[in-house]
């Protein structure tokens, strides 16, 4: 027979399967000797209480034997001789749509200006190590995209968009941990994801479609208002409709695409900074426990949200156990980002710590620079950070409890961030309506949990790649771009999606959108 329990357990129990078997025969009434197989099914964390619990979705098999797994697995197909579609970009919206493409019967021809993902890892290196960003290899740009080397997370909150599930099985399909499809909050690690990514593009090679890199797209190929192709940097062209899926920090293709007419505009982002604190000091604050996290629990999360004068400002991309990165894309820049490995084993804990900016916000900029306002206003922020940095990739930074009190840090932190940090006056160079707001956000946060507020956290300026600046509009039923027959804008960088699943899953609409129009 079978049995499905949902329960609430202490860690040990949870962590351990036969813990987990005494407690069902205790608890259930079930035999020991009879209890041939039990299988999570889902597993959260609930750390509201002092005492903290794990939540467990199990299936118990009594009597008889766990069928073996059954994952169902994408069925691809051979299309090397089949219509192609022109995909630009090879992070997870390109990807997905790619590989949904096959699945339909057509050919994808993914064209990347990064390098694959494990030449871009060398060149990532060289931001540390020599503090020079190549502008076509970077922790954006490159196959992966910005996920692929900042995190690996895949929660998302996207579930009336598409199915979460179907993509989270592809990325099993693909070499990903099948803990993924158990996890509240499912998480591959920047040390696996390259490999992922990696299986995915031989699987396009294999079922005959292409894969180019180093080939960056500089103009669409128009006839008669309808896309029919590409033209990248060396001229060559390459024919067919185009899902566009550049990523959030592609700015030359905004500019090119505003130049050839296509239907842009400037959307809400949100700004601020990275905030790192030593993880054992989450741990303790998170489990309620001067221990931390103790034998059975994973490193501690949190996440926090309040609004201040109007404007949200909250907690985003959440790295326990992580690293701060440099995650320029040009010159004269600094940014920067986070990403945990998938043991989340470092000794730091980061967070972006954001501030929502909306276009009306800045009205002289956007009377100003139209459509382009609030990318302006993105990159404004990184020239300023990397002039107070020193003019390298060295990060301006201050204490938390320094910024709050709007005083200059005679010292910081130690920290993960490899190419340095320089104490900085932040809540002076901020922009106004941002650094005020995070103040006070940081001291309701406090309030709220008294270790968070504290000398041994560090600001780290800035983080302003959260999403895009601008949209590119299309017709909701079509998803074409707006006017515009043949493009369709994709993922992160057409403003439709904020993370690896939920532009994966707009990655797997266009292409089936673009399907369907191939039909009529």
């Amino acid at each position: 027979m079978q049995y499905e329990y949902n329960l609430r357990v202490h860690p040990k129990i949870a962590a351990d399967s036969s813990e987990l078997r005494s407690y069902l025969s205790r608890e259930k009434g079930l035999r020991p000797d009879e209890i041939r197989a039990v299988l999570i099914r889902r597993r959260s964390i609930d750390a509201r209480s002092r005492q903290v619990m794990v939540n467990l979705t199990v299936q118990v098999f009594v009597n008889e034997p766990a069928p073996e797994p059954r994952l169902v697995w994408a069925e691809y197909r051979d299309v090397s001789a089949a219509p192609q579609v022109v995909v630009v970009g090879a992070g997870p919206g390109g990807l997905f749509a790619a590989l949904r493409l096959i699945e339909l019967g057509y050919k994808p021809v993914v064209l990347e200006r990064g390098k694959d993902v494990a030449s871009r890892k060398l060149d990532i290196a060289e931001i540390s190590r020599r503090q020079v960003v190549d502008s076509e290899s970077n922790y954006s740009f490159g196959e992966g995209g910005a996920g692929a080397y900042s995190d690996g997370k895949l929660f998302t909150r996207s579930k009336k968009k598409g199915d979460v599930d179907r993509i989270l099985g592809i990325f099993v399909q693909h070499g990903a941990n099948p803990s993924i499809l158990v996890d509240a909050h499912p998480h591959i690690g920047t040390d696996k994801l390259p490999g992922v990514i990696k299986a995915m593009r031989e699987r396009i090679l294999s079922c005959g479609g292409e894969v180019h890199f180093q080939t960056r797209v500089d103009a669409l190929i128009l006839r008669q208002q309808r896309v029919c192709g590409v033209q990248v940097a060396d001229g060559a062209q390459f024919m067919g409709p185009v899902i566009l899926a550049t990523g959030h920090s592609a700015r030359d293709v905004y500019r090119f695409l505003s130049q050839q007419g296509v239907n842009l505009q400037a959307k809400g982002i949100a700004v601020g900074v990275r905030l790192e604190h030593p993880q054992a000091l989450i741990d303790q604050m998170q489990y309620h426990s001067p221990e931390g996290r103790g034998r059975y629990l994973p490193a501690a999360e949190y996440n926090f949200v309040t609004q201040v004068r109007g404007r949200g400002v909250y907690s985003f991309c959440m790295c326990p156990g992580g690293f701060v990165v440099p995650a320029a894309t040009g010159p004269e820049q600094v940014v920067v980002n986070g990403m945990s490995p998938s043991n989340r084993g470092g000794r730091w804990a980061n967070s972006g710590m954001v501030v929502e900016i909306r276009p009306e916000d800045l009205p002289e900029a956007c009377q100003r620079e139209g459509v382009f306002a609030m990318m302006r206003f993105q990159e404004q922020m990184e020239r300023d950070a990397y002039v107070n940095g020193g003019r390298c990739q060295k990060a301006p930074a201050q204490r938390m409890t320094d910024f709050v009190h709007k005083r200059l840090s005679a010292d910081l932190p130690s920290s993960s961030y490899v190419p340095g940090l320089l104490s900085a006056p932040l809540h002076f160079l901020l922009p106004q309506g941002v650094g005020d707001r995070l103040a006070d956000g940081f001291t309701a946060f406090g309030r709220w949990s008294k270790a968070f507020l504290t000398r041994e956290a560090c600001l780290i300026g800035v983080e302003t790649r959260t999403s895009s600046p601008i949209r590119i509009v299309r017709d909701a039923e079509s998803l074409q771009a707006l006017d515009i027959a043949g493009l369709y804008p994709c993922g992160e960088g057409a403003g439709y999606a904020g993370g690896i699943v939920s532009a994966a899953i707009d990655g797997e609409r266009c292409a089936e959108a673009c399907v369907a129009a191939f039909k009529n």
